[in-house]
């Protein structure tokens, strides 16, 4: 398919902000320098709606996420006088807080704008009324805590379109899905049915893609050096088509790089199951998703399917569970990764002891890791002579008292125990609350929306008959279930012979991400013929190998044809995930790199046709 079969109107939308933390010169790059009609920003996680929380307890003003208006400030003029539209979630638990920050910042600068909240996802108010509907938890299945800090619906696309509708300039929402925010603009622009699916799949995967800014144009990008100007990334714009297909791209003159295989880590970025990817608008589909190449820095996107939603909204609430505690301290010299593990082994011995003398319980957890030492490997760990690491003792406790006790007995062991220990990192280490997730779902019929455009309010209606299933089975257990006929470059064998060691990236892109206490890991072979050879040998059982170190859970393999991916999903693998989590990377973020290290059996016939695999 070309560009020229594309409808004529396309809408042109960037992403300025894809957490909150990131850059507050974002906006202004794409309100200079890039031809949008609409710039959106993307601000919350499960642990952000917790920490807003706190902040609007010790301020009734505080509660949303105020690096937005700090990075639309400066170009507010532009952005009206452009006539540029703003779609955000950084209202957080206090959308009109928000709102009345955006009018103070635009009045300084002239600039007047319209701007509509959307309301209803925070359930914190109707606590007691969740509660009588027993929900559970998703993944444990155990009952809701006796004091959640936050709980909130993830609401769709819908309130965003009708705010557009209804003439709004911005569009402040609190928690909803990451993607309903470019999917609500192109419900507004394009007039979408609510059950056309095909659309609203692909929608959402437009969203999907620029949801996490420069992630898609480079950032994080395994080939990292071959992306250029990381000093000044691009961030990544879409031209979307009324058909639903797309085209990646950046601004012109910035850094970043804008290929099939950036889009591909990107599109298996943080998900499930392919097949079924739900959402509030529209259950995915992303098996048969296709990129081509169609210009320098240009992708265009196609093939998401879609199916009706279910009658539930997803429900993330969070809830305090004690208190932990993270020392770091570094060594340097001779068999440093031992002397380390001996140090935080005694470090937890000592202060358990003292625990005990004291009436107080042993720890909850703990957690002990060498950086530099390969820890974070497993049985892949490769270094035994590390002679400078960074040793990282973590604790939990319910009482925060034995964790200020704790934080006593850090310094001590660069006197007590092995030479060559610097001291802890920036000082003396501080309790600090552990906060959980605990999802669920919750009948979207129970959850009241409406649109707040300042002089007046507007009612959004429940979907009325979504259907009650939409998950299917696995994508795929088999290396190439379903492929063979669509797909037959796939398929084409491998000539036998002498074979040879690689490592996976020299067959393979890679990107990793989590959900709570999960993480999934997604390999994109780097060409059609290496896809089989990958499936063969990279087994959910390898790869359950590979993190044996961390996993507490199983291993599901999923196909991605149209990619010619795979996608594993860990489950319990992370220690809690977030802010619960010990462990030095509680994201997997770094489960991607760890993986492609593994090696693969390869012919060298292949080789012989690919010398570059043997450079790797």
């Amino acid at each position: 398919m070309s560009l020229a079969n594309a409808s004529a109107k396309t809408v042109s939308i960037g992403c300025h902000a894809a957490f909150w933390g990131d850059s507050n010169e974002h906006a202004t790059q794409l309100a200079r320098r890039a031809a949008v009609g609409y710039l959106v920003s993307d601000y919350l996680s499960e642990i952000t709606m917790s920490l807003l929380v706190r902040a609007r307890g010790k301020d009734p003003a505080a509660g949303y996420a105020p690096d937005f208006v700090r990075s639309v400030a400066p170009v507010l003029d532009e952005i009206a006088g452009r006539g540029l539209r703003l779609v955000t979630n950084a209202g957080g638990i206090n959308p009109a807080g928000c709102r009345d920050a955006l009018a103070a910042a635009a009045a300084e600068r002239g600039a007047r704008m319209r701007v509509a909240i959307v309301e209803g996802d925070d359930l914190m108010p109707q606590c007691e009324r969740v509660r009588a509907t027993e929900p559970r938890e998703m993944f444990s299945g155990r009952p809701l805590p006796a004091s959640p800090l936050s709980m909130n619906a993830y609401l769709g696309a819908t309130p965003i379109a009708r705010a557009l509708d209804e003439g709004a300039d911005v569009v402040i929402c609190g928690r909803c899905v990451d993607s309903a925010l470019t999917l609500g603009i192109l419900l507004h622009e394009f007039g979408w049915r609510s059950d056309d699916y095909d659309r609203l799949a692909a929608g959402s995967l437009a969203g999907h893609v620029i949801e996490c800014g420069t992630q898609a144009t480079g950032g994080l990008f395994t080939d990292w050096e071959s992306v250029p100007g990381w000093d000044d990334m691009g961030l990544p714009v879409i031209d979307c088509c009324a058909d639903g297909t797309f085209v990646v791209s950046k601004p012109e003159g910035t850094g970043g790089l804008v290929t099939t295989a950036t889009v591909a880590e990107q599109i298996l970025y943080e998900i499930g199951d392919p097949a079924a990817y739900p959402l509030p608008d529209v259950a995915c589909d992303f098996r048969h998703v296709q990129l081509e190449q169609v210009g320098l820095d240009r992708v265009l996107v196609r093939g998401a399917k879609g199916r009706a939603p279910t009658p539930f909204y997803k429900v993330s609430a969070t809830y305090l569970d004690g208190y932990r505690i993270v020392a770091t301290l570094m060594l340097a010299g001779g068999d440093a990764g031992a002397r380390a593990r001996r140090a935080g082994a005694a470090i937890v011995a000592r202060v358990g002891r003292l625990l005990g003398e004291r009436g107080l319980a042993d720890f909850s957890e703990t957690s002990i890791e060498v950086i530099g030492a390969e820890d974070s490997y497993g049985r892949g760990a490769r270094s035994g002579t590390a002679r400078e690491v960074v040793l990282k003792v973590a604790v939990r406790h319910p009482d925060r008292r034995a964790l200020e006790l704790f934080a006593g007995e850090v310094a001590p062991a660069g006197v007590s125990m092995a030479q060559g220990i610097t001291g802890a990192f920036a000082g003396r280490p501080s309790p600090a609350p552990v906060v959980r997730l605990f999802s669920f779902l919750y009948d979207k019929q129970r959850v009241a929306i409406r649109v707040d455009l300042g002089e007046r309010a507007i009612v959004i209606d429940a979907p009325q008959n979504p259907a009650r299933e939409t998950a299917q089975p696995a994508s795929s257990a088999q290396p190439l279930e379903g492929a063979a006929d669509e797909f037959p470059a796939a398929t084409n064998g491998v000539a036998a012979g002498d074979t040879v060691s690689v490592p996976l990236r020299a067959l393979a892109h890679g990107r990793s991400g989590d959900k709570g206490d999960t993480c999934n890991i997604g390999i994109i072979a780097r060409r059609a013929e290496y896809w089989p050879l990958i499936g063969e040998q990279l087994t959910e059982g390898r790869v359950a190998a590979c993190f044996a170190h961390y996993l507490r859970g199983g291993v599901t393999r999923y196909a991605l044809p149209g990619l010619f991916a795979y996608n594993f999903v860990l489950e319990n693998v992370l220690g809690g995930g977030g802010m619960a989590s010990l462990r030095y990377d509680p994201q997997g973020k770094t489960y991607a790199q760890i993986l492609l290290d593994e090696a693969i059996s390869v012919p060298a016939a292949l080789l012989e046709l690919q010398p570059v695999l043997a450079e790797r």
